[in-house]
């Protein structure tokens, strides 16, 4: 009984595994915001945008984090 419990679950994607890229990509807007508010790019205005449209897409990532997860509670 134990193989056929264990075998569905390997069958299965760690439904913590689906939120990686989003995990990664939070981490690049991160990195990337922290890049952009170098004193070398105070006059762009394209940066000035994108660290503009950064909480914006972070809370993008955040909704579809919950989406995921509560698709993935449903499932079970």
């Amino acid at each position: 009984m134990k193989r056929t419990v264990q075998a569905k679950t390997m069958s299965k994607p760690n439904k913590e595994l689906k939120m990686l890229p989003l995990l990664f990509v939070s981490i690049a807007l991160c990195i990337g915001g922290h890049f952009i508010l170098q004193p070398n790019y105070q006059d762009s205005h394209i940066a000035e945008y994108a660290l503009a449209a950064l909480p914006f897409l972070m809370f993008a990532i955040v909704i579809i984090a919950i989406r995921i997860a509560i698709k993935a509670d449903k499932e079970e």
